[in-house]
């Protein structure tokens, strides 16, 4: 019995260590766009996360999602991330490219305040979050 419950927790253990050890991480974010908070879509998309691979080869980020905690989610369709690049996700609306994806939302996703920012794969595992509290500054290195 001991045995059994020794194999379960490596098994366990082997499950778990893709999330906890992810080369696809949040790098930055900028939470409060420059000047006031118009709404227009330039003030938008100064709102933004980056989502960084810090690995050694390309990584597929098809399905996962990035979600606040007021529950707007960005599903990124079908896109990969070269090794060691980072990709802006930024607020508003725009063309997709390599570099720059748009949520393509019309209201502000990051709370000036304050604020969770949760990535989850495809399979809904979470892989990283960033918290931040308002301070002078209006981006956090996650």
């Amino acid at each position: 019995m001991l045995r059994l419950a020794f194999v379960l927790s490596i098994v366990l253990l082997a499950a778990l260590a893709p999330a906890a050890s992810s080369a696809i991480k949040f790098g930055k974010i900028h939470y409060n766009s420059p000047g006031s908070d118009s709404g227009s879509n330039a003030s938008l998309n100064g709102e933004w996360i980056t989502i960084k691979n810090t690995g050694n080869s390309v990584r597929s980020l098809t399905g996962w999602t990035v979600r606040d905690k007021a529950g707007h989610v960005y599903r990124f369709g079908t896109f990969r991330l070269g090794a060691h690049k980072t990709v802006k996700l930024h607020t508003g609306k725009g063309s997709n490219r390599p570099l720059h994806r748009y949520w393509g939302s019309s209201g502000y996703i990051w709370n000036n305040d304050k604020d969770t920012a949760r990535l989850r794969n495809a399979n809904g595992g979470l892989v990283d979050t960033c918290s931040y509290n308002a301070s002078a500054k209006s981006e956090k290195l996650c």
